[in-house]
């Protein structure tokens, strides 16, 4: 299956905590970051996910903020430290590469918001993600 979200994160599940409706699921990444996905229980039910299954994380970029330091007290569950290693801006909006352990992860933000943030490529920044904003595939 070829997809168009470019954030494709592998991973494994070190944990399922099913609720009523919904599930947090605990992901170690490849380089061995925790993600958080939050996910219906009837999705986490259909795959089947239990420790050890090995799971990739998406994420669209659009989904994905930028800040130049870790940040205590804010409801996002995942901060990925990184290094920007593509930055490409136009009129309006930007595109930042970030390398993060084992991978890369895209954000597609705002121009101001690039340039408020002063980012350029050797940028030490952390990739921002609602645990709400990640879908978890299965092989």
């Amino acid at each position: 299956m070829t997809l168009s979200i470019r954030n494709q994160l592998p991973g494994s599940v070190t944990a399922v905590h099913p609720g009523e409706a919904m599930a947090t699921v605990e992901v170690r990444l490849k380089g061995g970051q925790n993600l958080t996905a939050a996910i219906t229980l009837a999705a986490a039910e259909d795959l089947a996910l239990a420790p050890g299954t090995p799971v990739r994380a998406l994420v669209k970029s659009t989904e994905v903020s930028v800040a130049t330091a870790q940040i205590e007290g804010l409801s996002i569950r995942n901060q990925l430290p990184g290094t920007v290693v593509g930055l490409t801006t136009g009129a309006v909006m930007a595109t930042v590469r970030i390398s993060v352990p084992g991978g890369e992860v895209t954000a597609a933000i705002t121009r101001d918001a690039a340039v408020q943030l002063g980012l350029f490529v050797g940028s030490d920044v952390v990739a921002l993600i609602k645990a709400t904003e990640v879908a978890l595939e299965t092989a």
